[in-house]
């Protein structure tokens, strides 16, 4: 035995070295490795193919006016060419990748006029026996140009509707198209707008296709009570082929019954609801009126169909709500009708009208059902009955039949003082936003804006007090807030905040902490703010995100 083929083992005995055996293939015979097939890499490529079922040729929608690529089933991705966020879109959109394992892809130069995108895809898989087989191919994708919603609605023509949602509410205020604008952001349902127009009292909305139109009324009956009406005016005809074209009118009606509104029910509905009231609050507008009795906590639901039957009319609004302090507040502990109800408490508490606190002393006792909120030194907001000139039949017909008029109807907390000195020390920014809608201003509502409307107050003015009132609903109802979406604000700096309102403590010794203000972990990413968007920037600037802390 020759020396050279053994080597010195642990133990001082001789071990051979390892040679690595060799067969030849079952099919072209040439020597080989041993491996569970017993062919070589030729033979198993003619024998099976892992690329099959995977797609080589794949159709991606692309664009030109934003070059932006469609991710199915609606999101637009903005991508570069042979950029990873192309080639991770690409590879994506492949069929039957996850059948085997992805080692390496690349893109391959192509024409840019070309309107075609190659890519190199190495994958894996497994063979006959558990053999592992690594296998290069080229998947072809034709890129075809159509037009993205954002691009077609901007560049269509405003002008050439088919179908318009004519949405009026006759209000003195703007809140409620407010919140309905955050409800179809929420839920998308502007995305087949061709345009938006302000109007007097209300929105146009127009639309490209009558079916768009149908939609969106729809959705308006899910959030909001409302009745409608159509109707439609021949365009053109054409004689020969006997094609008309119509344009379509939609009149949409919003009950004028709005949150915190003082209303006195027909005694032949106070029935049917459950002799409730007669004098009631709305709390809660949704689909269905929520109305509430202050005095014994009953609640009813008045669907939008019952209402549109027999329309009532606030008889006093949130306009004429009045200042009061809380002088005393005493929980009454038999709830009546309202012991099972477990967001209001009835109370009795001694208030004064702000306007006369220091200049009389003329106090009122109401019952409320803000018993878990109010206490003595608090500052409430209700209706000053005593002193209004209230003009309405049903008040005149309960009245005749014996009711008696509280003096005071408070209707919820106030924190005007705290947020007044909270401004005056610079905290009025929030850490939260909404987005807008790029709304067109129409000539009715310009020329209605351009002089001073009511009490020597602009049009301007009275929105932003209607916002500013909007954005402290957000804050101050926690359901009402669930129904929206707010989003981060990335300007906000809460180190900056957290000095502000620590050097506010040591300066004065009032409690101000009982204000509300919206949890962090409610907020949403503004995915603007990242640049995650679908859109670009154009479409931020336009109709995206913008900041109403102002």
């Amino acid at each position: 035995m020759e020396p050279a083929m053994f080597a010195a083992g642990p133990a001082g005995t001789f071990m051979p070295h390892a040679t690595q055996g060799h067969v030849l293939c079952c099919l072209c015979g040439i020597s080989i490795a041993p491996n569970p097939t017993n062919m070589c890499v030729n033979c198993i490529r003619t024998q099976v193919d892992i690329t099959e079922g995977i797609q080589k040729q794949v159709t991606i929608l692309w664009c030109k006016s934003c070059g932006r690529y469609l991710q199915p089933p609606k999101h637009w991705l903005k991508a570069d060419l042979e950029s990873k966020e192309l080639l991770t879109y690409c590879i994506k959109r492949v069929k039957g990748l996850q059948k085997v394992k992805l080692v390496d892809a690349a893109f391959i130069w192509t024409e840019p006029h070309s309107m075609r995108l190659k890519v190199k895809l190495t994958i894996q898989g497994e063979v006959l026996n558990g053999a592992i087989l690594q296998q290069s191919f080229v998947v072809e994708y034709v890129v075809e140009r159509h037009m993205c919603p954002t691009c077609n609605r901007q560049n269509a023509n405003p002008n050439s509707w088919v179908a318009c949602a004519q949405v009026r509410q006759h209000v003195a205020h703007k809140r409620t198209f407010f919140f309905l604008e955050q409800l179809i952001l929420k839920h998308g349902a502007d995305e087949s707008c061709v345009n938006v127009k302000e109007m007097h009292e209300g929105v146009d909305f127009y639309f490209a296709n009558r079916a768009h139109a149908v939609k969106f009324i729809d959705f308006l009956q899910t959030v909001v009570p409302i009745r409608y009406r159509h109707d439609k005016q021949l365009v053109s005809h054409d004689v020969h082929t006997s094609n008309y074209n119509y344009k379509y009118t939609f009149s949409v009606e919003i009950a004028p019954l709005c949150k915190d509104d003082l209303v006195c029910l027909p005694a032949k509905q106070a029935a049917a609801l459950g002799n409730i009231g007669p004098l009631v609050l709305v709390t809660r507008v949704t689909n269905a009126i929520t109305l509430t009795d202050p005095l014994t906590l009953r609640q009813a639901v008045l669907e939008a169909p019952a209402y549109w039957r027999n329309p009532l009319k606030p008889m006093m609004s949130s306009r004429q709500l009045t200042e009061f302090y809380i002088l005393d507040a005493e929980a009454t502990q038999q709830g009546g009708f309202g012991a099972g109800n477990n967001k209001y408490a009835l109370a009795t508490c001694e208030v004064a009208r702000a306007a006369d606190f220091g200049s009389n002393d003329r106090t009122f006792f109401a019952r409320t059902h803000l018993g878990h909120l109010l206490h003595a030194g608090d500052t409430a907001v209700g209706y000053d009955v005593a002193n209004a000139n209230l003009v309405d039949p049903e008040l005149e017909k309960a009245l005749h039949k014996g009711l008696t008029l509280p003096d005071a109807v408070l209707v919820r907390k106030s924190y005007e003082e705290k947020r007044r000195r909270r401004r005056a020390r610079g905290e009025q920014q929030r850490p939260w936003k909404l987005k807008r809608m790029a709304v067109e201003v129409g000539e009715e509502e310009a020329g209605a804006g351009a002089p001073h409307r009511g009490r020597g107050v602009s049009v301007a003015d009275q929105q932003a007090a209607d916002m500013e009132r909007f954005l402290e609903e957000l804050e101050e109802d926690p359901e009402m807030r669930a129904r929206v979406a707010l989003y981060r604000d990335p300007g906000f700096n809460p180190a900056a905040v957290q000095q502000q309102q620590q050097a506010a403590m040591a300066d004065t010794d009032e409690d101000e902490g009982d204000v509300p203000q919206v949890p962090l972990e409610e907020l949403l990413e503004d995915l603007a703010a990242l640049g995650l968007e679908e859109g670009d920037g154009d479409e931020e600037d336009d109709g995206g995100s913008v900041d109403m802390m102002d």
